[in-house]
């Protein structure tokens, strides 16, 4: 079972992929900054694990990312503009019951469209936790420094991982800063008021977006999950995709 790939355009006219695999019930799975819907979930095996439990799995490809289009003029990236973009594919696709996920960045704009009246069965916040929703320029700041800076970290430095995790997705270093700008808080309030079946499913050595295990006391129905990794290696590893397939097909 391979993974298909289809385009469509989104409402300012730029070209974004998506990917599927599987068929079943929907689930929407939202990838990683710098990363991919291929690197996050596909090529490491989570995708087939809940494809294989019965789910249509479809992963967009985020504007500045994978094969959709990366444009570099700063008006293409407007505040939330990741969460307009998959609502876009979800009117595209004409989904009405289906479930919504999210890595790290994934996780962001999962918690931005549901703070915009998306509404899934059930969520999957993923590599998140709760300052990386409600304090989004913690982060930014970080990668902002590492994109401007690149060829100066040293071997064993976060900012030398993050550069070699660019390399390895080849990764648009002038789109990817232009992502920062669209990042949008979350504000405590709204989280409170998230009132459906959550997953935190997280690192156990992954505190890179805050306390996983405080995002999920946050949440009306939040059930925490840690598998093992930090925040780049946990996506390498056969449990997240797992704990992944566990929770959706129980």
């Amino acid at each position: 079972m391979k993974p298909t790939t289809h385009f469509f355009t989104a409402p300012d006219g730029v070209r974004l992929a998506w990917h599927e695999l599987g068929e079943g019930r929907p689930v929407v799975l939202i990838h990683g900054y710098i990363s991919s819907a291929d690197m996050n979930w596909i090529r490491f095996g989570h995708a087939a694990k809940v494809a294989k439990a019965g789910f249509r799995v479809i992963m967009p490809d985020l504007r500045g990312h994978g094969a959709s289009d990366k444009p570099h003029d700063p008006d293409f990236y407007t505040p939330d503009v990741l969460t307009t973009d998959v609502f876009a594919l979800i009117e595209h696709l004409g989904l009405n019951d289906y479930d919504l996920g999210g890595y790290s960045l994934g996780a962001r704009t999962v918690s931005r469209m549901l703070a915009r009246g998306a509404a899934p069965t059930r969520a999957i916040l993923s590599g998140m936790g709760l300052e990386g929703l409600t304090q989004t320029s913690r982060r930014a700041g970080h990668f902002r420094h590492v994109l401007t800076n690149l060829g100066s970290f040293q071997p064993g430095s976060e900012g030398y991982n993050v550069q070699a995790f660019l390399k390895s997705t080849k990764g648009d270093a002038v789109a990817l800063l232009n992502i920062l700008n669209s990042f949008t808080d979350t504000p405590e309030e709204v989280i409170h008021s998230l009132d459906l079946p959550v997953l935190v499913l997280c690192g156990e050595e992954d505190d890179d977006n805050g306390s996983a295990a405080a995002l999920a006391e946050a949440l009306p129905q939040g059930k925490l999950v840690l598998v093992p990794g930090g925040h780049m290696s946990a996506v390498l590893k056969p449990e997240l995709g797992d704990a992944l397939a566990k929770w959706l097909a129980r």
